[in-house]
């Protein structure tokens, strides 16, 4: 759906209602359309996801984030925010399905690599996004740490700190 106009927009809004889709996730789309004209936010939607990895999961979002950030903790890791983004929009009076982001690193690890590349300090901390969608799936997404060495010209570490999929397994098993 993408806002053009009142018409189309009511058009919209009587689809929405016959196909049960939430009426504040309607509004909070509608909105977001209209700020970014064009904006299409359907499944169906062409995104680009090159450089990210996405996996579902068989756990609710908080139950992965807790798992995934006592691991974490438990590897040393400093945990620098952990943000419900569903509580955060709620606060405001709109409404966004379960999405939760943990920024975590390790200073010894990140700060040689921001030494000598700079910019990755624009994908540092590392982060592990959850997230439920309108069918209740419930993914995970983070940074492809070959996608990071790429951007930032890092030579291949395969054990890098970069690569998230180990600390993935190992955390949710």
């Amino acid at each position: 759906m993408c806002c053009t106009g009142m018409a189309e927009q009511l058009s919209i809004m009587s689809v929405a209602n016959k196909t049960g889709m939430p009426r504040r996730l309607f509004i909070n789309q509608l909105m977001a359309c209209c700020i970014y004209p064009g904006l299409i936010t359907s499944k169906a939607s062409a995104m680009n996801n090159a450089g990210i990895i996405v996996v579902e999961m068989t756990t609710g979002v908080k139950e992965t984030m807790d798992k995934l950030e006592r691991f974490i903790r438990e590897q040393g890791a400093t945990i620098y925010a952990r943000i419900n983004q569903q509580a955060e929009v709620a606060s405001k009076g709109g409404h966004l399905f379960p999405l939760e982001l943990l920024m975590f690193g390790n200073p010894a690890a990140g700060g040689p690599l921001m030494a000598a590349h700079p910019l990755i300090a624009l994908d540092l901390p590392l982060k592990l996004m959850a997230w439920q969608d309108e069918d209740k799936k419930v993914w995970l997404a983070y940074n492809d740490g070959n996608y990071l060495e790429k951007r930032y010209g890092i030579p291949h570490a395969p054990d890098a700190v970069l690569h998230l999929d180990k600390l993935v397994k190992l955390a949710l098993g």
